[in-house]
């Protein structure tokens, strides 16, 4: 089992036992706004167990329908998981407005705190693994599932502080209230997640720090030939595909020159992992004096 099936599957079991807490502390204090938190955690579990299916089908292969892998299943994980933040965040919206048009008095208020509190440290440590190991591991589902789980984080502090003051000032009414404003976070989480996602669906070129290994690799590795032009990167899950134009002289062998894109594709893979390379050979009176000159 590869490591970022692993970090899925922990995501699922972290998801039920801080969901099983939240409403531990909702059950304990009758609070709207730790009701919000619970509710946010019911999607934590779900995306978790999409990213994981998203997950074991981008591993899948090519095959003869798709002859380019499944890479972007990933990706339909993350817009996946941003639809459902939006979703919780109606269900928030509605527990809100009910506790505002009658607002109730919190039941043990520090034990349900204290709960919750324990919740949202299980939470923290996780979604830093998330996002460090997802980023590492080149997984967007990881990724977007721990910046799902940091808005989960912050709307937890914020759910804390405003349960307290409401018991504090007896201000009843901040209760719904704060559970509003956990919606209103959540769904800017929602999009953020459903655009980086969306991005990776429009074949959106790779950063520029990755763009400019790549071009430098091409410059070094490229010995023999004369320039490298129409550059094009993509990225899909985990996979990066690179495709360019290579013009060799116009007396150079086929073998020379298969030897030249051979040694480019080497160097690529070693350097960027997954990286699928696709050269188009060109003699010399196709040059067009602009892009990546060989050194």
């Amino acid at each position: 089992m590869s490591s970022t099936h692993q970090i899925a599957i922990g995501s699922i079991v972290v998801g039920l036992v801080v969901l099983g807490l939240k409403l531990v502390a909702w059950a304990v204090t009758g609070s709207v706004a730790l009701l919000s938190d619970g509710l946010e955690s019911i999607v934590n579990v779900a995306t978790a167990i999409a990213a994981l299916v998203a997950i074991r089908i981008a591993a899948r292969p090519a095959d003869a329908r798709h002859p380019y892998g499944h890479h972007k299943a990933e990706f339909f994980s993350a817009a996946l998981e941003g639809a459902m933040i939006v979703v919780a965040a109606a269900l928030i919206f509605r527990e809100a407005w009910a506790g505002i048009l009658a607002p109730r008095a919190i039941d043990a208020p520090f034990e349900g705190l204290a709960i919750n509190g324990l919740a949202s440290v299980i939470n923290a440590v996780w979604c830093r693994v998330l996002i460090v190991r997802g980023r590492r591991l080149r997984s967007p589902a990881l990724v977007a599932d721990g910046h799902h789980l940091l808005s989960d984080v912050v709307s937890s502090v914020g759910v804390a502080v405003g349960v307290g003051l409401a018991v504090v000032t007896g201000w009843m009414i901040l209760d719904p209230l704060l559970a509003a404003a956990v919606a209103v976070n959540i769904l800017w989480s929602g999009w953020k997640v459903m655009r980086d996602s969306l991005s990776g669906l429009m074949d959106e070129a790779v950063g520029d720090d990755i763009l400019a290994k790549i071009a430098e690799i091409i410059a070094v590795e490229a010995t023999g030939a004369l320039e490298a032009h129409a550059l094009r990167t993509r990225h899909a899950g985990r996979a990066v595909f690179v495709d360019f134009h290579l013009v060799v002289p116009g007396d150079m062998a086929v073998r020379e020159a298969h030897a030249i894109c051979d040694r480019i594709e080497a160097a690529l893979a070693a350097a960027i992992e997954d990286a699928i390379v696709t050269i188009h050979l060109e003699p010399e009176g196709e040059a067009e004096h602009r892009g990546v000159l060989v050194l």
